[in-house]
């Protein structure tokens, strides 16, 4: 055994090292509750559209096409979907909405087959806007009562866009005058998940 004791300054500098070891532990678990609990995200996480909570159900919906075909949700296939509302009328609003849809379907490339346009209408005499052209994934929605599970979406002030899981769920809502670049990013991060 040796009988060389710690010096008081070896065991006030180790007492200091303990401390610091210690607080850099419990501190950096401390900030990281605190900014979980007060739901503070950096932003490359945080998602562009309003996270639905609690997010709408249309698992159960039995959807048909203008044509009479049924729309299948297969979650199998995991499929995203993008939703709109369409209007009997498409006014010149209407029209930039479906046009910047089609953007962002186009913007995502390689993924966009995995990205189902769903344009849903409130009655009988809607369709996609003329002269646009229609991304492949375009399914035409006829009426149905499921359409009011759509949150807020007889809100008013235009045309809201919806993401819907590919088990059926509505999880995020875009607002009628929110840039549809948002879409786009959260989308793809959604692609990247599967």
């Amino acid at each position: 055994m040796s009988d060389h004791a710690p010096t008081d300054p070896q065991r006030r500098r180790n007492r200091i090292t303990l401390i610091a070891i210690l607080l850099l532990f419990f501190g950096s678990m401390l900030i990281a509750g605190l900014l979980r609990f007060a739901d503070i995200h950096p932003a490359a996480t945080k998602q562009k559209g309003e996270l639905l909570d609690p997010y709408g159900d249309l698992r159960d919906a039995h959807l048909r096409d203008l044509d009479g075909r049924p729309y299948a949700w297969a979650p199998i296939n995991r499929i995203w979907r993008i939703v709109v509302p369409a209007p009997t009328e498409c006014d010149d609003t209407c029209r930039r909405r479906a046009h910047d849809i089609g953007v962002v379907w186009e913007v995502l490339g390689k993924d966009a087959q995995r990205v189902d346009i769903l344009w849903w209408c409130g009655t009988a005499t809607c369709a996609w806007p003329q002269g646009l052209p229609a991304p492949t994934t375009l399914r035409v929605i006829a009426a149905d009562p499921a359409r009011a599970r759509l949150p807020r979406v007889d809100a008013g002030g235009g045309l809201p866009v919806y993401v819907v899981d590919p088990n059926g769920f509505v999880v995020l809502r875009y607002a009628p005058d929110t840039d549809l670049a948002g879409l786009r990013e959260d989308l793809t991060r959604l692609l990247k998940l599967q």
